[in-house]
């Protein structure tokens, strides 16, 4: 099984190491959104991500999601070229969280 860690940064600012792919994202990885919760303002950089695939997208999407659903809000950094590819295929690079990576640069901004 491939290895994903989710690791605290600064506060509001975590950083993902590893594959975000089906291997490596499991229930608990979703659940993680939990530790998010602690901030208003919740950024992922993604630069450390050495693979991914649409497991990666899902994930997103869903903490996407759990985000609205509390009232939070989440932005992504560093987001793979796969992951991009992968939201443009699934016509999601019109949302903000794909939209352009020069806005990924400062995703803590808002």
């Amino acid at each position: 099984m491939s290895n994903m860690a989710l690791s605290l940064k600064a506060p509001g600012l975590f950083s993902i190491a590893g594959e975000l792919t089906f291997a490596s994202i499991t229930k608990q990885t979703v659940n993680s959104f939990n530790l998010l919760k602690d901030s208003d303002n919740v950024c992922i950089d993604l630069a450390d991500v050495s693979a991914t695939d649409s497991a990666g997208l899902a994930l997103m999407i869903e903490w996407i999601r759990l985000s609205k659903q509390h009232n939070k809000h989440i932005s992504f950094k560093n987001i793979p070229e796969q992951l991009i590819a992968l939201a443009k295929l699934s016509g999601l690079d019109v949302n903000e969280h794909f939209a352009s990576t020069e806005h990924q640069a400062s995703c803590l901004t808002k």
